[in-house]
């Protein structure tokens, strides 16, 4: 138990950020959640918390709300998850992904030395970093090859976390987290989209499901195991990266397999094809090599990507049946 600590979570309302709340939740932690200002309150994934979390606002574009977030938070952790966090619309919005993916670390980063220097640090970095893969699998030492505006800005924002570690102290990591799922993720993300889909079809809502490429792969796992590997990172007394993986991959092919057999569906009569799906430089390959952070921290995956898969899909199940049978 970590009682009397206060742990700052950017990305809250996220899919990381809920899970992570309520494992520092679990652990004793006070909880802090950094929200933007707006005119809706999207809180939908946090909504069983917000009577035991605090909310502060500030923003990752605007460098004085983060130091006064800081200043009155005063945290022991930092866990900076937020970002633009969609590879697809990174293409769209190559500048906003690069203010928020890539400056927004270096913000949060400064604002930490200056007022809560002694606040233990975790970056968010990601697989998208290795891109076109220089080696299999990838592990802490694999050459970075990022093929799209995400990848490159979770570059910069993971060297740039080095730099403030090395340069001036801070005790600041990345975690190198691979493709993580739950049925708390966004219906943009290919895992939910074809989980969704399914539900979809499975109950009448929905004929057809279009994807792009079939055969890309990806070491998919469980977001409420990867927070707990999170948590793990800020522990040690000397920080270091960590990779953070199954070290198992799966083709989108096998995802929509899985998904759609588990309803006694043959996918093949659902899933089309559709090239606007695809990205305009694919990344064909990502797997874990995670040996460091289970020999170092002793992490261990628990959900394994059939039960993740059936999992997401009784869920999506459920909240369309809901939907179904909700008066008008």
């Amino acid at each position: 138990m970590r009682k009397g600590r206060t742990a700052l979570i950017t990305g809250i309302t996220g899919q990381d950020g809920s899970y992570l709340a309520e494992l520092l939740l679990e652990k004793g932690y006070r909880v802090v959640g950094v929200v933007r200002r707006s005119s809706t309150t999207p809180y939908e994934r946090i909504a069983h918390l917000v009577d035991r979390i605090e909310l502060v606002s500030a923003d990752l574009l605007d460098q004085t709300s983060i130091v006064d977030a800081l200043a009155e938070v005063q945290p022991h952790e930092i866990y900076n998850l937020a970002a633009q966090s969609f590879v697809a619309t990174s293409w769209t919005q190559p500048v906003l992904t690069g203010e928020f993916t890539g400056l927004g670390v270096t913000r949060m980063l400064e604002a930490t030395r200056r007022v809560v220097p002694e606040a233990r640090f975790y970056q968010a970095s990601s697989s998208e970093m290795f891109g076109m893969v220089q080696e299999t699998p990838q592990k802490e030492a694999t050459p970075f090859y990022p093929r799209s505006p995400y990848g490159v800005a979770k570059v910069y924002g993971h060297w740039i976390t080095v730099n403030y570690r090395e340069s001036f102290g801070l005790y600041a990591v990345s975690g190198i987290l691979f493709n993580h799922e739950s049925p708390r993720r966004g219906l943009e993300f290919v895992t939910r989209k074809v989980t969704d889909a399914a539900a979809r079809i499975k109950l009448g809502q929905a004929s057809e499901l279009r994807l792009g490429n079939l055969d890309a792969r990806r070491d998919w796992g469980y977001a409420g195991d990867y927070v707990d590997a999170m948590w793990r990172m800020l522990q040690p007394e000397q920080p270091t990266d960590y990779v953070v993986g199954t070290g198992e991959t799966w083709t989108v092919r096998q995802l929509c397999e899985e998904a759609f057999s588990y309803l006694d569906l043959d996918w093949k009569a659902f899933v089309r094809t559709d090239p606007k799906f695809e990205r305009p430089a694919e990344v064909e390959l990502l797997v874990a090599d995670p040996s460091k952070i289970r020999r170092e921290l002793g992490w261990e995956p628990t959900v394994r990507f059939r039960s993740l898969v059936r999992m997401m899909v009784d869920a999506d199940l459920e909240r369309h049946r809901h939907v179904v049978q909700t008066p008008a």
